[in-house]
């Protein structure tokens, strides 16, 4: 009996071990994760703020162009990349080098390709926005603002499998090194471009485009330079073209993933444009996407890391320790959830202050903020849930996952209660969190029913093009 104790406190003290050992490695992981993205989000709200200096038209067309752009173009191609934090990962994980260069190049290939026709689509963006009832004005604005930023999509193209490629090996420094120099360099650029040289709107998208090839061939630099990138620095091969159909299986339903989400949002908020106080009711779903959108940086570092911890485990073929780096994120995202949505429940009087002085916004705003709490701590655990969905290789159920939740669900509660029910933007917002709610538990019941055992096995079929049971595949599972 009291051996059977014993070795029952020495497996939970074993047990305890190795998740305080997996959060260090997950926090040293997201930590650098959120700095970086944030500094790269940070680019799109400084453009913002110079042109907002100018005049309401050049603001309206260019905050416009931006959610339109992020929608159609950059946001899909952040979700294509996703298919690399597969295939890289686990690569990675097996010490398949060669396979870890090719793939990147073969994403690269596969972006700029998807560039081509997105660039097709902002060129006519004016025409667009004319079909969708939009000020001609404005929209003739958003169009120039959306070809300027053209060279940005491409360098996007390549610069977005590049951070991939640094995130797979957990080399998350040299990103925020060269997201710190672009974000001061941008600034500058951008302050000479819109009021010295007096290009306004236009002068900002040049400087976002600029920024984005300095940071690509910053990034680039360092691969080219830097020892810590020598085993996975490989020449270009043809073989990376073979890969474009394997990869586009994995990149295209993470961009579903990602991107049928923010669509939804998107839609909801042209939805509140409906409403019998539009300017209110608008404004006051664009403060809460705002801040959602803002908040999301830090939750998707932690689903970064958890998805490079589990692809790189699946892709050494160790099932275990997979477990053990979910439970670690999922920790960690509980509790920056829990107090994220705290601290701003107790703002909720004084919150809506930071963007507007008009009292009914504001009252509105502290309204809106326990549901906005609750989305925020929905968007933690989602954003970690993705993460794994990634890491493992299972997107195309997240795909399923998303639009289930957000457009069958979601969205049809939202325009219930907001304009049958007359909730208004309550009602849109309500059919967010009802859509994250359902988005979450179905991701928490995928991860964890998934055999990860199997999950490894299949990772090490897939790298090393045999059967697990060959002779690197029998090593590694046995050693799991």
């Amino acid at each position: 009996m009291e051996e059977g104790l014993d070795s029952g406190k020495w497996g939970w003290m074993k047990t305890r071990r190795a998740i305080k050992g997996e959060l260090k490695k997950v926090g040293t992981i997201a930590a650098p994760m959120v700095v970086a993205t944030v500094l790269q989000y940070l680019l799109q709200v400084v453009s913002m703020i110079m042109v907002g200096h100018l005049n309401q038209l050049a603001l309206s067309s260019v905050a416009i162009a931006t959610s339109l752009t992020n929608v159609s173009g950059f946001s899909v191609l952040s979700g294509m990349a996703g298919g690399l934090e597969t295939l890289c990962g686990q690569a990675f994980g097996a010490e398949q080098y060669e396979k870890f260069g090719l793939y990147t190049y073969t994403a690269v290939i596969s972006l700029t390709l998807v560039s081509i026709p997105i660039t097709v689509l902002w060129i006519f963006m004016d025409k667009m926005l004319i079909l969708l009832g939009q000020d001609p004005t404005i929209s003739l604005e958003a169009r120039k603002y959306a070809i300027w930023l053209i060279p940005a999509l491409f360098g996007s193209a390549i610069l977005k499998p590049l951070t991939r490629f640094f995130q797979t090996q957990s080399l998350i420094f040299p990103m925020i090194l060269s997201s710190t120099l672009v974000l001061c360099f941008h600034v500058v650029t951008c302050w000479t471009l819109v009021f010295k040289l007096k290009l306004g709107l236009v002068g900002a998208a040049i400087a976002f485009s600029f920024c984005v090839w300095l940071n690509l061939i910053l990034l680039l630099s360092f691969v080219r330079y830097s020892s810590a990138c020598e085993k996975t620095r490989i020449p270009f091969s043809k073989k990376a073209l073979l890969g474009v159909g394997e990869f586009y299986r994995f990149a295209v339903p993470s961009a579903v993933m990602i991107c049928l989400k923010w669509w939804a949002c998107e839609l909801l908020v042209l939805l509140a444009g409906l409403f019998p106080n539009p300017k209110l009711e608008t404004s006051v779903l664009s403060i809460c996407l705002t801040i959602s959108t803002l908040h999301f940086t830090i939750p998707y570092g932690f689903g970064a890391a958890a998805s490079t911890r589990v692809s790189n485990e699946l892709g050494a073929g160790n099932p275990q320790a997979v477990r053990v780096a979910v439970s670690a994120a999922m920790f960690l995202a509980v509790t920056e959830g829990l107090i994220v949505s705290a601290t701003l429940f107790g703002c909720r009087h004084i919150l809506g202050y930071a963007y507007s002085n008009d009292t009914m916004v504001v009252h509105y705003v502290s309204v809106m903020t326990p549901l906005l709490c609750l989305s925020i701590f929905t968007d933690s655990l989602q954003a970690v849930l993705s993460g794994v969905a990634r890491g493992s290789g299972w997107q195309h159920l997240g795909a399923y996952v998303n639009l289930g939740a957000f457009y069958l669900v979601g969205v049809p509660v939202g325009v219930l209660l907001g304009f049958l029910e007359h909730f208004r933007a309550k009602g849109l917002w309500i059919g967010i969190v009802t859509g994250s709610i359902v988005q979450t538990i179905f991701l928490s019941l995928i991860t964890a029913l998934t055999n990860w055992k199997k999950q490894a096995m299949m990772a090490r079929e897939r790298i090393f093009d045999a059967k697990p049971s060959d002779e690197n595949g029998s090593n590694h599972m046995a050693s799991a």
